[in-house]
């Protein structure tokens, strides 16, 4: 199965945009997304109640596609490792939300607020219903590639912090990480090349790049029609980052290890006033996955959610560590603070989903011992084997995950 793990789950554009409609499985999945509809409800739609007006650009672009162009995007994100998280109540082992702090956060609210000035709903429920949000994903992860030509950030303002960041991030970890590339995820770049989104497109709904030309200026159409999502650049279309690895995977497509770095968050961490040390920890934490990938760090006796929480809140313990290693990026105490705040603000309440990566106190927390363990060090040049480390966090992981009130 490809392994594909993210900072912060991929929006439901539909659910964080306050659309209320009725979307088939492919839609992306997102741990904020209830709490965020519930903030900003705007007029719903769903295929049974459309105007004839809006039927006709439903149909238009359903005849540029194959008739079972829902499996196929189903198949496709299952194919990549994409496939949405399987929301299920797990009764036995879900955690009592009840006994839990979990409040919305910075980082929800200014994604909650992303497409505030749409003037038409329904280009937007278009494009989720026929996964245009997703292009710029499948374009970085499919055909991204590193490059010394590479840019992080709207305006490149990343790319250095980044890139001296990820070199730094394969010296200090003890796993064979030549062959992991970090690429970057922008919007605009793929909505603006009608060649590029139809080799996209082909990939999510199969058939040549030359058949989905027409689908491409349809989707580019619908796109700069609406000015709030300026020509794709809007940050909700990438709004992720996210660690791809096909390590012990029984079909791999030959695409490399790679960590996917998505304009949209890293602008949503800079509107919240993180922009110093965010970036930074989400590659941290995406690194600290391909440790895992490596040493084979995914397998616990723990199911469902609390498995899936484990491995985010090791992640965010990683990354930490290496940020405050005086080997590593060696933040002092303000700029590690911030960075806790950053894991803080993707924390999420989905207790029973098993994409939940941990509550916001319980990703503070994990980042918080991260840095205790590399401040508290005896010996402040030693690097802790990952397999250390991990022994180290299983043991205080109980602790980590304590409901926080009675």
């Amino acid at each position: 199965m490809k392994k594909t793990l993210s900072v912060a789950a991929s929006l439901v554009i539909a659910a964080t945009c306050g659309l209320g409609m009725s979307l088939p499985a492919q839609a992306a999945d997102t741990t904020d997304a209830p709490t965020a509809a519930s903030q900003s409800p705007r007029p719903g739609f769903d295929l049974s109640n459309l105007t004839p007006e809006q039927q006709a650009v439903v149909d238009r672009i359903e005849s540029k596609l194959p008739a079972d162009w829902q499996a196929r995007l189903d198949a496709t994100r299952a194919k990549y490792g994409l496939s949405d998280s399987t929301w299920t109540e797990v009764r036995d082992s879900a955690i009592n939300p009840g006994d839990y702090q979990c409040k919305t956060t910075s980082l929800s609210t200014y994604a909650n607020g992303l497409l505030d000035g749409v003037q038409d709903p329904f280009v937007v429920f278009v494009l989720s219903l026929f996964g245009g949000f997703d292009a710029p994903t499948y374009d970085a992860l499919v055909f991204g590639k590193e490059s010394a030509g590479n840019t992080f950030g709207v305006n490149g303002e990343y790319t250095k912090k980044l890139t001296s960041e990820m070199k730094n991030l394969k010296r200090f970890w003890d796993i064979d990480s030549a062959r992991i590339q970090m690429v970057p995820m922008h919007g605009a770049d793929v909505f603006a090349d009608r060649d590029r989104l139809a080799r996209t497109l082909a990939v999510m709904y199969g058939d040549t790049p030359a058949d989905n030309l027409d689908l491409a200026d349809l989707f580019i159409e619908m796109i700069d029609s609406e000015p709030a999502l300026q020509g794709g650049a809007n940050p909700i279309f990438t709004f992720n980052a996210f660690a791809y690895s096909e390590v012990d995977d029984p079909a791999p497509m030959g695409i490399s290890d790679r960590i996917i770095m998505g304009d949209g968050i890293m602008q949503g961490m800079n509107a919240i006033g993180l922009d110093d040390v965010a970036p930074r920890g989400i590659l941290g934490h995406e690194f600290g996955h391909h440790v895992q990938y490596q040493k084979n760090l995914f397998e616990s006796d723990l199911t469902g959610p609390e498995a899936t929480r484990r491995t985010e809140l090791m992640a965010d313990a990683f990354g930490t560590y290496y940020l405050t290693h005086s080997r590593g990026e060696a933040l002092n105490a303000a700029r590690v603070l911030n960075t806790q705040k950053s894991f803080y603000q993707v924390g999420d309440c989905s207790f029973t989903s098993s994409g939940h990566h941990g509550t916001p106190n319980q990703r503070f927390n994990s980042s918080n011992w991260g840095a205790s363990v590399a401040n508290d060090a005896p010996n402040q040049g030693h690097i802790l084997p990952a397999m250390t480390l991990d022994k180290m966090f299983e043991v205080k992981l109980p602790d980590l995950v304590k409901p926080d009130v009675n």
